[in-house]
């Protein structure tokens, strides 16, 4: 199975949200072990260090992403992947980057919090405890 990480999975692991980093922090986990089922687009790594880096400081932040980095890729985006979010129905621009962030990774699903924003998108997204269960499964 193919996942893209959406931001707030990254953001609740890095400032230690509850009661939702308990299971992002599992998924990283569950993911770092499965060499080539992470991935991120590009943006998530912008909007991560400047929602991150004020709180936890710059050298934290860039160190997360750099600890990804060692098993996340970054989705393979092209100006196709901005015109196809722009074509999207969903009501997110950002979600729509994601799904397309998504699509060129050829992700199975999109692992998120936000559900309700991706209701209207063409690859499925599931919270992390969902996609965990998938994982253990192995039904995707």
């Amino acid at each position: 199975m193919t996942v893209l990480l959406d931001t707030d999975i990254l953001i609740d692991v890095a400032m230690d949200r509850a009661p939702f980093a308990a299971a992002a922090a599992t998924l990283l986990d569950a993911l770092e072990h499965r060499p080539g089922s992470a991935f991120v687009a590009w943006h998530t790594l912008s909007n991560f260090y400047y929602l991150v880096a004020p709180v936890s400081g710059r050298k934290r932040a860039r160190n997360f992403l750099l600890e990804l980095t060692r098993f996340a890729k970054v989705a393979p985006t092209t100006t196709e992947s901005l015109r196809y979010a722009v074509r999207l129905s969903v009501s997110d621009f950002e979600d729509a980057l994601q799904v397309a962030a998504a699509a060129a990774c050829k992700a199975d699903l999109i692992a998120t919090r936000n559900i309700r924003d991706y209701a209207k998108s063409p690859i499925r997204a599931a919270p992390p405890s969902a996609v965990l269960e998938e994982l253990r499964a192995g039904t995707a």
